[in-house]
């Protein structure tokens, strides 16, 4: 599987990476979006009906569900320390797959494990 600092390295291409504060909402559950995010420095949590059910860390993928055809968030996600994120919308991604194909696995997989793990938590 792609290793995080392969990860690291695709959102880090992008132009503008976005920081965020420690505590500071990326987005909310039931929103619109339209990217997907990959943390390049810092921590972010997963927070479902106000519980946090997972902290992910720098090299990690979320937000993907916009792009695969889920029409709004699944879940909330707020950094839990100053965090840098990379993005990508669905052509950068689209790209970024063509480019490393083994990314679109790493993004499948990320996704269906955390969907899996929300599932049993429900």
């Amino acid at each position: 599987m792609l290793s995080p600092v392969v990860t690291v390295s695709i959102f880090q291409k992008q132009p503008d990476p976005k920081g965020f504060s420690a505590g500071q909402v990326i987005f909310e559950e039931g929103q619109p979006g339209n990217e997907m995010y990959g943390i390049i420095e810092g921590k972010v949590d997963i927070v479902v009906n106000g519980k946090v059910v997972e902290t992910i860390e720098t090299g990690e993928v979320f937000g993907v569900g916009v792009l695969v055809g889920v029409e709004n968030r699944t879940y909330t996600a707020v950094a839990k320390v100053d965090t840098k994120l990379g993005f990508l919308d669905e052509k950068k991604f689209l790209f970024a797959v063509q480019e490393t194909p083994v990314f679109a696995l790493k993004v499948m997989k990320s996704h269906s494990e955390r969907l899996s793990r929300l599932y049993r938590l429900l």
